[in-house]
């Protein structure tokens, strides 16, 4: 019997730059020029580079484009890099990658099952995981609903300038560049940001760069919601500063944009999170509401879904209507049906499916989600949902084992870029009662792999996974981020 995570080490799956299952050395159709790109972690960018279109216009501009070109098309080239490209043409791009995805997906599962020579489905691009057309997002331009934006040295030098970042902290040579162009940032996170930076030039605190050389004023968050309603959160380091001095300094922030130049944004809530570190969760550090509404709302699916601040919440809102609905169809949830609705966030996919299941089960980390979800039932009049919150890998097992076996369960996971921790796979591929999972993954050539490997591999004691293995039916790349290489993978697996 093979020790599936044994056998991908010695393969290079689980080098840890890439993490991507290509198989073994020589496998048919593998390239080294492909495998150092994958461990690289450009695998998608590959793929733009040899599309002709770039290529035309590649040469095209080579006569007249200088090696230092504008700073704004270097950051577009970076955060958007399939912006030169015509809509229609990146979603040829994306439907390629998934194709290649899955292939190689498929083609390390055979080797695994000592599968060879198999019929691919029909219809289905030489795949027996029947891939379906991507789905393309209803809004091109502006679609994002949450834009993050950080503060440092421009290119001017000026060390409180807001945009993004170009260049890496390794080679030293980081400048924030505002992103105002970029075509997936719509007009208000970019006037928002844009009066962060005046309030900043006119602010006597200096802006934390490095947390060891000190300063305050750190990142912006801007969410927005489909009825124009906009909440503002901005993070401070308060190094040393007094209750006193911190006091000033809020009521200096709600003044600039309540009563100064930033009223003119019309933030419908603006809030201030005191944070020591790189990232602060609700419960580590206060979000403090300085004025307004604490939360925003969003129409979806004949659902009103309340949002807190730090909550997850797809960042493209149509798109995400088209993805839960695929979700919805796919899963074949029915009155017999439990729902297990894993990283559930706000809860939306499970709430969307409440009328068709019997029960809804939802686990999140962030109890703020957990709340919003709790929150959204019970204003919508939505009766059989219970959210958990905490650590997946540590709920899951336990409300597995409170359900009967025979009760039919069905799983929608759709877990962060990081994939699905081991014991949420194993309590999943061991619990008998789920015939069907749902998986959505915005990066299935990175760890979610590793999850597909173990969800798939023939049974394997050494590493409990006892159950039978599950097999990828259907695929349907979802596109939530035009100008990106990125897009949504919702894939169907039974057993």
């Amino acid at each position: 019997m093979h020790n599936p995570r044994l056998l991908l080490s010695r393969v290079g799956f689980f080098s840890k730059p890439g993490l991507l299952p290509w198989y073994a050395a020589n496998a048919p159709g593998l390239s080294q020029s492909f495998l150092g790109r994958a461990h690289k972690g450009n695998f998608i960018n590959g793929i733009i580079k040899k599309h002709p279109s770039r290529q035309n216009h590649q040469k095209k501009q080579r006569h007249f484009r200088s090696l230092d070109d504008s700073w704004q098309e270097r950051l577009a080239d970076v955060v958007t890099p399939l912006w030169r490209l015509s809509y229609e043409e990146q979603l040829k791009v994306k439907f390629e990658a998934q194709k290649t995805i899955l292939q190689r997906l498929e083609s390390y599962l055979q080797f695994l099952h000592g599968v060879h020579g198999t019929v691919a489905s029909p219809h289905s691009e030489g795949l027996h995981c029947h891939l379906h057309p991507i789905i393309p997002s209803p809004i091109i331009n502006g679609y994002r609903n949450k834009s993050t934006f950080s503060v440092n040295r421009g290119p001017d030098g000026n060390p409180k300038t807001v945009g993004y970042y170009l260049g890496t902290w390794r080679d030293g040579n980081v400048v924030c560049v505002p992103c105002s162009h970029l075509k997936n940032i719509p007009e208000k996170h970019s006037q928002v940001a844009q009066y962060y930076e005046v309030f900043l030039r006119q602010s006597s605190v200096e802006p934390c760069l490095l947390f060891h050389e000190g300063g305050h004023w750190r990142e912006l968050t801007v969410r927005t919601n489909s009825q124009g309603h906009t909440m503002a959160i901005v993070t401070f380091h308060p190094q040393g500063l007094s209750q006193e001095e911190l006091r000033v300094q809020k009521m200096t922030l709600k003044d600039f944009f309540t009563k100064g130049p930033g009223a003119v944004c019309e933030l419908t809530s603006l809030y201030f999170q005191e944070s020591t570190m790189t990232r602060c969760s609700h419960q580590q550090s206060p979000y403090q509401l300085l004025f307004g509404e604490p939360h925003i709302f969003e129409d979806l699916l004949g659902l009103k879904i309340r949002i807190s601040p730090d909550a997850f919440f797809q960042i493209n809102t149509a798109g995400a209507e088209l993805l839960y609905q695929t979700i919805g169809e796919l899963s074949g949830v029915n009155s017999g049906t439990i729902l297990l609705d894993i990283c559930c966030g706000t809860g939306v996919i499970g709430l969307s499916l409440a009328q068709r299941a019997s029960q809804v089960l939802g686990i999140e980390l962030v109890e703020q989600a957990v709340q919003d979800a709790r929150w959204t039932a019970a204003f919508n009049g939505v009766t059989n949902c219970e959210f958990h919150a905490g650590r997946a890998e540590k709920i899951l097992p336990q409300l597995l084992k409170s359900q009967k076996d025979e009760k039919l369960t069905v799983a929608v996971v759709n877990p962060a870029r990081a994939g699905l921790h081991y014991q949420v796979v194993q309590a999943i591929r061991n619990c008998r009662a789920i015939h069907t999972l749902v998986f959505v993954s915005c990066k299935p050539h990175g760890e979610s792999t590793r999850n597909f490997i173990e969800l798939c591999c023939p049974p394997n004691s050494a590493k409990k996974l006892h159950g039978e293995p599950f097999v990828p039916r259907e695929a349907v790349p979802v596109d939530l981020f035009p100008h990106t290489p990125h897009c949504e993978l919702v894939l169907l697996f039974t057993r």
